[in-house]
């Protein structure tokens, strides 16, 4: 999971790249970069570790100069997530110069590994599939067109070409230096990618200046610079639009069909957007409300004086649990706003460290109460286990958890760090015995079925879909090229 945006304005975009990151810093606290191309082909990069407003200084945005630009926050989930090296965007220079930004996971690194250093001849610098993408583009371009000619139709049939050689989850934004940007999404639409459009300023003459283009990760950020949402980028599909503002599209893949990533509304995306035709916020009141049965199922009639959210992202599902049971609503945890999300932090350690620093119980909300706690989701348990402790150290009589999400009890594959089975607190265990690892009075499950029909319920409009991608909690994986070797090899392999 990453946070990727492409612009091209009608004057520099530095700026509003930079403001776009800062909305999508919920993607990935690792590292960042921004890259800009000015009208005669030259680019202009800046990357570093760590938030964008501890890694871009003024002189940086200086020299970010040009009309074309994109931008990326880092989640690590291949590579190395302390390594500047590793961080996005990645550049090749031939043929053009192409500078790639990617959010997602290939499923097939090993195969494309092998294939650039026999049959492609191409050079990898890193272990980011990224880099791996972006040279499998790149070779595929130099494949389809001459050293001179380059136009929208030749573009497309790279895509077609890279397409059909990459498998996983990828939305992909790139600039072709000296002739514009280029976005496309894997043929499932697991990761997601929206377009969206605003006049330009007028021109010196008074004339009203051209169309201004952004592509990015969600919603929020076409609302927040006031640009029309045009659409989602289709599964498979492939958006080119000039330095000039010229917008092509093509469908470059031969069964698309749209599975969104379920995790997305369960905690990756921002509340306030809007993917696939699917409010997020809305999504998570109905996950709260097909909780609040299951709790009513499985928990002691009268147990629960008062529910309670663990903030931010599970505040919309504890809300509606409160008020279908009729129960009391309160917010029993305050949270440090100065200390990152807790679920993608890199490594064990630093998450178990974070969790105090994150979160503060408040005494008087649990003194003497039964409390139920609600939570997004439950990965490692880390978290949770602290957290239950938190409240029984405030003074709660019981703690009942629950998750808004069934348990996590296979790899997610495609852009999300959970790599290894064993990390997955209920892998192999059945719900008591996660109860009592996690240390909580009771515990209650989303159904899988209840979370896919509260996100779908929610769908609206043209983008409206009919599965998703739910590999982590039922072990389907949607690309169906996952297999018991690879998650072998991948646990061994990935970040965690």
């Amino acid at each position: 999971m990453c946070g990727i945006v492409g612009m091209v304005g009608s004057s520099p975009v530095n700026q509003d790249i930079y403001d776009a990151l800062l909305l999508l810093q919920h993607r990935g606290q690792d590292a960042t970069g921004i890259a800009t191309a000015e009208p005669n082909g030259v680019m202009h990069t800046h990357k570093a570790r760590g938030m964008v407003r501890e890694a871009f200084r003024t002189r940086d945005m200086r020299s970010l100069l040009g009309n074309v630009g994109l931008g990326h926050v880092r989640y690590a989930t291949k590579g190395t997530a302390s390594s500047e090296e590793e961080a996005q965007p990645f550049y090749v220079n031939s043929p053009y110069g192409i500078i790639l930004i990617h959010n997602g996971n290939l499923t097939n690194t090993r195969e494309l590994a092998a294939d650039m250093a026999q049959r492609d001849r191409r050079h990898l610098n890193s272990s980011s599939d990224t880099e791996l993408l972006l040279n499998v583009l790149a070779n595929e371009l130099q494949a389809t067109t001459s050293p001179i000619d380059l136009d929208p139709e030749r573009i497309f049939e790279a895509v077609a070409r890279t397409h059909r050689r990459v498998e996983g989850a990828y939305a992909v934004i790139a600039i072709i230096a000296g002739y514009g940007l280029l976005a496309f999404r894997d043929p499932f639409g697991i990761r997601p990618l929206i377009l969206g459009r605003r006049a330009g300023a007028d021109r010196e003459d008074g004339s009203p200046g051209g169309d201004e283009w952004v592509v990015t990760s969600e919603s929020l950020v076409l609302e927040n610079g006031d640009y029309e949402i045009v659409r989602e980028v289709d599964p498979g599909e492939a958006v080119f639009i000039t330095s000039d503002g010229e917008l092509f599209s093509k469908q470059c893949a031969d069964d698309p069909k749209l599975l969104p990533c379920s995790f997305e509304y369960v905690y990756l995306a921002r509340p306030d957007s809007i993917m696939n035709g699917v409010s997020v916020y809305e999504a998570r009141l109905r996950m709260g409300a097909k909780l609040a049965a299951t709790v009513a199922k499985h928990t002691p009639e009268g147990l629960i004086d008062v529910v309670m959210p663990i903030p931010d992202s599970a505040r919309p599902a504890a809300m509606e649990v409160a008020r279908v049971l009729g129960i009391e609503y309160r917010e029993g945890f305050y949270k440090n706003r100065y200390v990152g999300r807790t679920f993608i932090m890199p490594g064990q350690a630093v998450r178990k460290k974070s969790v105090r620093q994150k979160l503060n119980a408040m005494s008087s909300e649990f003194q003497g109460k039964n409390v139920l706690l609600i939570d997004d989701s439950i990965v490692r348990g880390t978290t949770s286990r602290q957290i239950i402790q938190m409240a029984r150290d405030a003074g709660a009589k019981s703690v009942t958890f629950a998750s808004a999400a069934p348990p996590v009890r296979y790899p997610h594959v495609y852009g999300i760090n959970m790599p290894s089975r064993h990390e997955l607190v209920a892998h192999g265990r059945t719900v008591p015995e996660i109860a009592e690892e996690l240390g909580c009075d009771h515990l209650v499950y989303q159904e899988v079925e209840d979370l896919k029909r509260a996100i779908i319920e929610s769908a609206r409009g043209e983008c409206a879909f009919e599965d998703l991608d739910l590999s982590c909690f039922d072990g389907r994986y949607v690309t169906g090229t996952v297999t018991d070797e690879y998650l072998a090899w991948l646990e061994g392999t990935q970040t965690s």
